[in-house]
């Protein structure tokens, strides 16, 4: 009777001086190794995160630590989102790498309604684009009240435009549509809208504007509004 209490009494002694045990290994590097799966049959659900921690496995050590639910949820923040909307001030700007009949929009970062200022800048008026991927772009333009006396020569419409690397492209584009009046005239409707996915390279910078501005009364734009947004949707 005394050998077994005092084998038991050297083997708790045993497993306090030794704090790290290994199941399939005989060299544990945590306080709990397991070389092999896990299986846990009945885990309960948790109605809310508050109180709550999450686990993460890394991929590198094979080490379990606790993270804050707060941090997965700000990582889901889509850091590409953009959108801005202009109503006053508004002027068409022209570069050399516009296509014929193209000018862009004046917008200013101070016209944004959501998104990092540092995506826009005001020294050529484009969205830079942060990472390679695909895109969800709008872009929506009223040319004066909405529906003017026909000007549809040239077919002016609105357009978008992409700079890669000094290399321009007018990579989508509508014309503003006609409308005839038996009898008594003809109306152009000149608003249109965008709305598309486009692959896009990071650096790449874009411009939202008007094709076929050389019809338009510039006179016309003091009662325009334009606005775009734009987010990246898949790499």
């Amino acid at each position: 009777m005394k050998t077994k209490i005092y084998s038991l009494i050297l083997a708790l002694s045993a497993a306090s001086a030794f704090s790290q045990v290994g199941i399939n290994t005989d060299t544990p590097s945590a306080t709990l190794d397991v070389n092999g799966t896990i299986k846990v049959r009945d885990v309960p659900l948790t109605p809310a995160l508050p109180g709550y921690e999450i686990l993460a496995l890394n991929t590198g050590s094979s080490q379990i630590a606790k993270i804050d639910p707060q941090l997965i949820y700000n990582s889901t923040v889509n850091s590409s989102v953009y959108s801005a909307k202009k109503t006053t001030g508004i002027s068409l700007l022209s570069l050399g790498l516009f296509p014929a009949g193209f000018r862009a929009v004046n917008f200013l970062a101070a016209e944004r309604s959501v998104g990092s200022a540092a995506l826009f800048s005001d020294t050529d008026n484009t969205y830079t684009i942060p990472s390679n991927g695909v895109y969800n772009v709008g872009f929506s333009f009223r040319y004066g009240s909405g529906l003017q006396a026909a000007i549809l020569t040239n077919t002016p419409g609105i357009g978008i435009f992409r700079n890669r690397a000094g290399v321009g492209t007018l990579i989508d584009s509508r014309s503003f549509s006609g409308l005839t009046v038996p009898l008594v005239l003809s109306l152009t409707i000149s608003e249109s809208t965008i709305a598309s996915l486009y692959t896009f390279q990071a650096g790449d910078k874009i411009s939202f504007g008007l094709t076929g501005s050389s019809a338009l009364d510039i006179g016309l734009l003091g009662a325009s509004v334009g606005s775009f947004y734009i987010y990246k949707v898949s790499n």
